[in-house]
């Protein structure tokens, strides 16, 4: 058992950071999903109660879920930033890539690749 002394503030970005961390590595997924990080988010979600924040959980089927406040509380918009920003990095990269006939990056061609992007 692991305890750790957490502010109400960071409790709650801690929640933030588990559930942006299951919304990657499930959110597309479909029934495949990692379960034991459901579990663990189930959990965390759990705890907010203890914690007077009653607003940032559900329980459905007797399963903790963050509620819909939480998930239309900004968290989304937050991801969907990183979306952007990853999506046109990996874009820039791979044209620059292909500009190269995908060569492989060394330190050499580095420079180049960048300069490419």
């Amino acid at each position: 058992m692991v305890h750790v002394d957490l502010t109400d503030k960071e409790f709650r970005r801690l929640l933030d950071m588990v559930y942006i961390g299951n919304w990657i590595l499930n959110s597309l997924r479909g029934e495949d999903r990692f379960e034991d990080y459901d579990k663990v988010e189930s959990k965390l979600f759990g705890l907010c109660a203890k914690h007077g924040m009653d607003k940032l959980f559900t329980v459905h089927k007797g399963t903790v879920l963050p509620s819909r406040e939480f998930e239309e509380g900004g968290i989304h918009e937050a991801i969907m930033d990183y979306e952007d920003d990853i999506y046109f990095e990996i874009l820039a990269e791979e044209m620059a890539r292909r500009d190269m006939d995908f060569t492989p990056v060394s330190t050499e061609n580095y420079e180049e690749l960048v300069d490419r992007m």
